[in-house]
């Protein structure tokens, strides 16, 4: 990453050109999701809002939860990072997504450092630019508190960076170098079930490169590492009634009832939309038929990296271990995205919602720099002239896909920028005024759905409640059953709902006579109604 300089007689390192750029890139990326986390962009929503109750919580003492309110399988680092923010300021968008951008920082450090030792300066440049670009897709998941993404995409970085330095013997307290991989994936592993594959991929990594030292202290203190970052979930589990620990909630998850989509629709969504939309390659609503060649063209690069790594290794035999361990770790990139892949597809949300749901493959830039090496060995090959005309042929389309899929992140990500900037702080304003119009003038008990609710209580610092109410007026989603109970007890509670929704029309039709003489405001796009008496029809 840097060339030694001297001065005065000490060695000061000095960025060399592909550094100094790549940092360019990387301080370009975190200035633009400053500006977004400052404006709140993308827009915040109720699961977000959870996270940030959960950090106030913890802030003010009041509660230490293990996993995400109403559930069993979400680990909280993240608000546990913001809490100490959040106690400092209250409750604030920019403040809770603040820590999202530092992992995000911490992100695109490690990658540059690892693709550079695995790979090539230039080519660790290219991967940084990529990705200090960002659509909405792409940032929402950077900056958006909801869990796991921001912060294990750093671990997994880091632990195959240990993995390369004790291989290469430039790690002078190895045991303890040891210790901190357990710990991250330890942490990782209650943080977010999604990286798992990841993790057992740098772990075997881990194996060929020290697995005689594993036998002794350094395998001990990998153990403990490993159950000091997962104990909070290990504790919970044990814990917890039959049928509400980790497993059991995540396999009902899994397997609920209802009709299976074939394996193509599953592999169409998988491919065609989940893989551009988590590359930054399509707006939000969806990609062009375009844009969906990369997702065909992914599982190719996923091979040819793979035979690009077992080539280097197999070239590499009698090297030293240092020279041997960076095809290994390519190679660990490689399967841990195909392994990713395949568990998405195997699952029906690849299929019924891949536009929503493509969040799950954002661990998939972690194997950027392996998956585009290929591309990158036969561009810099033609380029040299060192190939026959064949070879300069598939140079040329490989640095023509390069290019293309550069241009797309940028143009993709301009249009967000212009357009998607001003559609996010519309929705942010109207959710602020309602819930400015509240905290003044009441009502502080109120009904809403799921998507109104925390992120009404989070903006109002707790002094408004809200209890969550599917479309039916029935008992919907309530995370934390403390603001249900508080509703519940209200004498006069109020009603907000979206303009004309069905939530809307069932509540005038319950409140039948009595709606004309019932308080109404509109409040942008929602309504607070206020009756006399309550209209809890599940009672």
């Amino acid at each position: 990453m840097s060339t030694p300089e001297q001065h005065r007689g000490r060695r000061r390192p000095r960025l060399d050109r592909p550094a100094l750029v790549a940092l360019l890139f990387g301080l370009a990326g975190i200035a633009y999701r400053l500006v977004l986390t400052l404006y709140t962009v993308p827009v915040s929503n109720s699961d977000e809002a959870t996270f940030g109750l959960a950090a106030l919580h913890i802030g003010q003492g009041r509660a230490h939860p293990v996993f995400l309110y109403g559930q069993h399988y979400m680990g909280m680092l993240e608000s546990y990072l913001a809490a100490p923010l959040v106690a400092l300021t209250g409750p604030s968008w920019p403040v809770l997504r603040l820590p999202m951008l530092a992992l995000y920082a911490v992100f695109l450090y490690l990658i540059h450092r690892l693709t550079r030792r695995l790979c090539a300066p230039w080519f660790a440049t290219l991967v940084v630019g990529l990705l200090a670009l960002g659509p909405e897709r792409v940032v929402r998941d950077q900056l958006s508190v909801v869990g796991g993404r921001p912060e294990v995409k750093p671990a997994v970085l880091l632990m195959l960076l240990i993995t390369v330095g004790l291989a290469a013997g430039t790690v002078r307290r190895r045991r303890l170098a040891v210790a901190l991989f357990g710990l991250l994936a330890g942490l990782a592993t209650w943080s977010d079930w999604l990286i798992l594959p990841y993790l057992a991929v740098a772990g075997l990594a881990l194996v060929w490169a020290v697995r005689r030292e594993l036998l002794g202290w350094s395998g001990v203190l990998l153990v403990a590492g490993f159950v000091v970052g997962v104990a909070p979930m290990l504790w919970d589990n044990l814990r917890a009634a039959p049928g509400d620990d980790s497993l059991s909630v995540f396999r009902e998850i899994s397997s609920k009832a209802g009709p299976v989509p074939g394996w193509s629709d599953r592999i169409r969504g998988g491919l065609l939309e989940g893989v551009p939309l988590a590359h930054g390659l399509c707006p939000v609503d969806g990609c062009g038929r375009w844009q969906q060649l990369f997702g065909l063209l992914y599982p190719v690069l996923l091979v040819g990296a793979g035979v690009l790594a077992v080539l280097a290794y197999r070239r590499a035999a009698g090297a030293p271990r240092g020279e041997r361990v960076r095809p290994v770790v390519q190679l660990a990139l490689v399967v841990g995205a195909a392994l990713t892949l395949l568990s998405y597809v195997r699952t029906p949300l690849a299929a019924t919602s891949p536009l929503e749901n493509a969040r799950y493959l954002s661990v998939l830039q972690l194997s950027l720099p392996a998956v585009l090496w290929p591309l990158w060995v036969a561009a810099v090959a033609c380029w040299r002239g060192t190939v026959g005309a064949l070879g300069r042929l598939t140079g040329a389309l490989a640095a023509a896909v390069l290019a293309a899929l550069t241009a797309t992140t940028l143009v993709v990500t301009v249009l967000f920028a212009t357009t998607g900037f001003r559609a996010s702080r519309t929705e942010e304003r109207e959710a602020r005024q309602l819930a400015s119009a509240l905290r003044t003038n009441g009502p502080h008990e109120v009904y809403g759905d799921y998507w109104t609710c925390n992120r009404l209580i989070f903006n109002t610092d707790e002094s408004v409640v809200c209890g969550v109410l599917d479309s039916d007026l029935s008992p919907g989603q309530n995370r934390y059953p403390p603001y249900w109970r508080q509703v519940g007890r209200a004498q006069r509670p109020g009603y907000v709902v979206e303009v004309d929704s069905p939530m809307e029309r069932r509540l005038r039709r319950l409140l039948a006579d009595r709606l004309d003489a019932t308080p109404v405001r509109q409040l942008g796009g929602y309504r607070v109604y206020h009756p006399d008496t309550p209209v809890r029809p599940w009672r």
